[in-house]
């Protein structure tokens, strides 16, 4: 059985989306569990993640085994329609473990050991953390791999979260192992790490060390070579429990839930072994633009799992716990971040948590059962929420389909932030979401997308800050524009292989065809330095980077108007073989991003869903075999009239009749047909 089918299961036996949260019974009596179990019913709840930190309570001591309780819940769930995403308890290690064992502790890179108390205090290298994990992991498949309730595996807890990289001398050893299956030989590792630079050739893998604290600046190759090692050990701790589930359960699905769009974390190589892939989402209700940075998570996300609907495994019912101030979701956030992510592709709503914990660290954490009881306005928003979405079970199982893609690498985005750079303001984040945001005050949907992937289903493509970038890839997205593709591209991208060594022949020297362009020389911009354009007007602006770019073909659509760089191009366009290439050497605001994305999108024939959608209104789209959904969003904190391009019929108001137009109030959602 593929993981399609395995996907199909489940959402057979689900029968709609996905509704639910974390649920941790060990907390409670079984008395609670009873009326939990009705509570969950009522509200439509049909998933929950069981487990996440219930190692100590199913293991106590080594060896041990206490199942009772679990299999009084879930055979409670089951009764009452509840399916279980079972959680391998492997997140948070029980204190016998390092007590016994403090080699497991994981290390800073100044020589801290971390102590138990927290959680995820492991180091991912440990061959005592992994061995006592997957013999855990063995045990609970053995004994619910028939069970009725388990319908999908969860496979550890935000990886890297808080350990991201361990530096102990078990790291180091495992380090150096990867390496020589890396490079094979010592001289080949020299080469790629440029160690002819101050003295630091090595004569065997035995020498090598973490990029720990040192002296001056560390080896930036090695750092790079640190953050895949370091990927790829939390990954060696997923895949041995995938290994024993794929085994002992090939029929139930699997996956593991990103923290957001975190950098220790290769979504893309993750998603491979991932029968779907999952993401947590706190937003801060205080930022009036943190949708916009949800947008961006889930778009990566969908992109991670090559366009697949993927899981919401995580959001906050209201307020967290975790930040300086902790503000809770205005009325009506839940509904509309919920439905956000159902728009950007989605399966399901899932919260951290059912009930809320009476102790520990997420005591004030909200859930959607709060202390203050279910005659509150969170809870009535939870019933509410699960009604709607059982109203709209058809969406479950559609998939965007956008022709604009956004070039990701996270090779790239450990690269480009090491230290010894020409500016370390430069950021993948930011810079990504420059455009991103841009794509969203259009509604232009938009997909994450590997250099490397296959791209022949976009029109657009967007190069943000693509600094390392291989001589292979860079021969793809040349042919890609000479085939018909419109290609964005901003500065510092192209300038050193997968080695972190420079491109021969100039900086961006592999896209200088395409880009019918040299760049001569770098000026970076000092934080809060704008850099004005022209023409334009004063709104053309450009922060961050500015650099002398010598036109070999390319046209200036606009140039920098002050300065040593006056006169040269800050924005060039290049008609190359049946496309286009864009080139922008600045970081632009958004009028001049707009505009030059603008015209970007027009060359490639893109135009989004609604013509233009009104400020702080998010358009999506979802396509299925009987046809599109479209979903608009009011982010804002007015009455907003989105202008459709035919009639459609908002699925989420009762009664409602086809019309040309829809009124969304201050946080409003419709779903058109």
């Amino acid at each position: 059985m593929d993981k399609h089918a395995r996907m199909r299961k489940f959402r057979e036996r689900i029968g709609g989306l996905a509704y639910g949260g974390d649920y941790n019974p060990e907390q409670w009596s079984p008395e609670v569990w009873a009326e939990d179990a009705k509570l969950m019913r009522d509200c439509g709840v049909n998933v929950v993640t069981l487990g996440i930190f219930a190692w100590a309570t199913v293991e106590p001591e080594p060896g041990t085994a206490e199942f009772g309780w679990l299999d009084t819940v879930l055979d409670l769930l089951h009764d009452h329609g509840v399916s279980v995403c079972m959680a391998t308890m492997t997140a948070s290690p029980p204190p016998w473990l390092s007590h016994r064992h403090p080699e497991t502790l994981p290390v800073t890179a100044s020589g801290t050991t971390l102590s138990p108390g927290g959680r995820q205090h492991y180091c991912p290298s440990s061959p005592v953390y992994r061995a006592h994990a997957v013999r855990l992991v063995e045990k609970l498949a053995a004994r619910y791999a028939e069970h009725p309730a388990i319908g999908m595996w969860h496979i550890g807890n935000e990886y890297g979260n808080h350990v991201p990289a361990c530096y102990c001398d078990v790291s180091a050893a495992d380090f150096r192992r990867w390496l020589r299956a890396r490079y094979t030989t010592i001289d080949a590792l020299n080469a790629a790490w440029s160690t002819v630079f101050w003295s630091q050739r090595y004569t065997d893998f035995a020498e090598v060390l973490p990029p720990r604290e040192v002296s001056a600046f560390a080896n930036p190759a090695q750092q790079l070579d640190f953050w895949r090692f370091s990927d790829n050990a939390l990954l060696a701790c997923y895949r041995g429990e995938e290994d024993v589930l794929r085994r002992v359960t090939p029929h139930i699905p699997i996956t593991t839930n990103f923290i957001g769009v975190h950098k220790p974390v290769d979504g893309f190589n993750w998603a491979r072994y991932q029968d779907v892939v999952s993401v947590d989402s706190y937003p801060d209700p205080v930022d009036t633009d943190s949708w916009r940075d949800a947008a961006y998570c889930y778009d990566v996300t969908r992109g991670a799992g090559g366009g697949a609907p993927w899981l919401l495994m995580e959001q906050a019912p209201s307020a967290v716990n975790w930040r300086g101030v902790n503000a809770p979701k205005p009325p009506g956030g839940l509904r509309r971040g919920s439905w956000q992510a159902v728009a950007q592709g989605s399966d399901s709503v899932l919260s951290f948590q059912w009930r809320q914990s009476l102790g520990g660290s997420e005591k004030f954490h909200s859930a959607m059962v709060p202390h203050s009881g279910t005659d509150t306005r969170v809870h009535r928003e939870v019933r509410a929420l699960g009604a709607e979405l059982r109203r709209a079970a058809g969406i479950t199982g559609t998939v965007a389909r956008n022709e604009c893609g956004l070039l990701l690498d996270w090779h790239n985005w450990w690269a480009l932030e090491i230290d010894s750079h020409p500016s370390a303001e430069v950021t993948q984040q930011e810079t990504a979401q420059a455009f991103h945001r841009s794509l969203l005050r259009r509604g232009v949907g938009c997909d994450a997308v590997h250099p490397g992937g296959d791209l022949s289903a976009y029109r657009v493509l967007i190069a943000p800050a693509l600094y390392l970038l291989s001589a292979e890839n860079a021969a793809r997205l040349t042919a890609w524009v000479r085939e018909g593709g419109v290609l964005v591209v901003t500065f510092f991208s192209g300038i050193v292989d997968q080695d972190d060594r420079l491109h021969t022949g100039g900086f961006a020297a592999p896209l200088h065809e395409v880009l019918g362009l040299a760049v001569e020389e770098f000026a970076p911009l000092p934080d809060g330095v704008s850099a004005p354009l022209d023409p334009g007007g004063p709104a053309w602006t450009g922060t961050r980077w500015s650099e002398a770019v010598v036109p070999q073909g390319a046209e200036t659509v606009a140039s920098f108007g002050t300065g040593d760089l006056a006169g040269l191009p800050a924005v060039t366009r290049h008609a190359f073989g049946s496309g286009t290439a864009f080139y922008t050497a600045t970081l632009l605001d958004p009028v001049p991003m707009d505009a030059v994305l603008g015209d970007a999108l027009a060359a490639a024939g893109v135009r989004a869903p609604v013509e233009a959608p009104p400020e702080d209104v998010q358009v999506a789209e979802r396509h299925g075999p009987d046809g599109p959904y479209l979903f608009l969003l009011n982010h804002g904190g007015e009455q907003r009239t989105v202008r459709l391009r035919t009639a459609m019929t908002d699925l989420l108001t009762v009664g409602a009749e086809a019309a040309d137009h829809v009124a969304l109030q201050p946080g409003g959602v419709a779903v058109m047909r």
